[in-house]
């Protein structure tokens, strides 16, 4: 299955480094890059002097003492988290041991859905169950210190708990992981939820903000357009799913043989959750029903099949 979307791949992480993206925004980009997190998680400094800090990143002495030398003289007031995800949050707690900040959040961890009986908890490992924010926050709660205030949005689908901030009195918006330029979000059920994530995605396209900074990779400009673009590629991938299913691929494993023939194998558990998360969505619509089993183990056939 080919791509319809342009992927930005080229992104220098500067690691250690504070890079200002906008006035009164820098960027420090953790060192956990892999398949999932691209060159490393992206934390965000906004403001200056009295500051907020968005996404610590993962639980990396290295990386906390970097956020601490970029913002030496300077007061951390706030430490938001975008989701609980532990190379988002998992930080929070050395930052917080060694500036008091206020810790900022949806909320702690939990699922989108609960595991099915049987159903192995495949990205369950990704969870923060540990965090817990002294301020709990809601969509359109606004985040302020001495020159910067963000509004919350929230954005549930990539996780359950997620929440994007529009960076007030500028064009920019924190996306975290629910807008990324260098690939699509991973939604891999219980954890995520196709149908919250492309709600949210209709709820961003009709915001003003034309530039998004991302928990990882780079600025993504046009942003709206580029919202635009991923819910059309996901409608595509949606398609193809209820296509073979119609022309008898039954199971989830027999979808991503296909579907992702091009696709490296080690990548083939997440895409599996990925066609999940859509045939999920599909079947909650009245397009597909499940004719046994459950979850990536169920059979699943289009609803006019018999």
């Amino acid at each position: 299955m080919s791509d319809d979307i342009s992927f930005e791949r080229n992104f220098d992480p500067h690691y250690g480094t504070a890079i200002e993206i906008i006035p009164g925004v820098r960027r420090l980009t953790a060192p956990n890059g892999g398949p999932f997190t691209f060159r490393g998680t992206n934390s965000y400094i906004i403001g200056t002097g009295e500051v907020a800090i968005l996404d610590p990143g993962p639980d990396d002495a290295g990386h906390i003492d970097a956020l601490l030398r970029a913002t030496t003289g300077e007061t951390i007031r706030h430490i938001v988290v975008t989701h609980t995800h532990r190379d988002h949050s998992t930080g929070v707690a050395r930052l917080r041991a060694a500036t008091g900040a206020e810790i900022v959040g949806e909320g702690p961890h939990r699922l989108s859905r609960p595991h099915f009986p049987g159903e192995s908890g495949v990205m369950d490992a990704a969870g923060d169950t540990d965090f817990l924010p002294d301020r709990r926050i809601v969509d359109g709660e606004t985040i302020a210190g001495a020159g910067y205030s963000l509004t919350a949005i929230a954005t549930p689908g990539h996780a359950a708990n997620h929440m994007a901030f529009g960076i007030d009195g500028s064009d920019c918006l924190l996306s975290g992981d629910h807008v990324m330029g260098w690939s699509t979000t991973v939604v891999a059920p219980p954890d995520g939820s196709m149908a919250e994530y492309m709600d949210s995605l209709d709820i961003l396209a009709q915001r003003p903000e034309t530039i998004y900074l991302p928990g990882h990779g780079a600025p993504i400009a046009n942003a709206p357009v580029y919202v635009r673009a991923l819910r059309a590629h996901r409608r595509l991938r949606e398609a193809a799913i209820a296509e073979r299913i119609a022309r008898g691929d039954r199971y989830i494993a027999d979808i991503v043989r296909v579907l992702y023939r091009e696709t490296p194998k080690a990548l083939h558990g997440a895409a599996a959750l990925s066609v999940l998360a859509h045939v999920e969505d599909l079947v909650a619509r009245g397009r597909l029903r499940l004719t046994s089993g459950s979850g990536l183990d169920g059979s699943y056939e289009t609803l006019n099949a018999r």
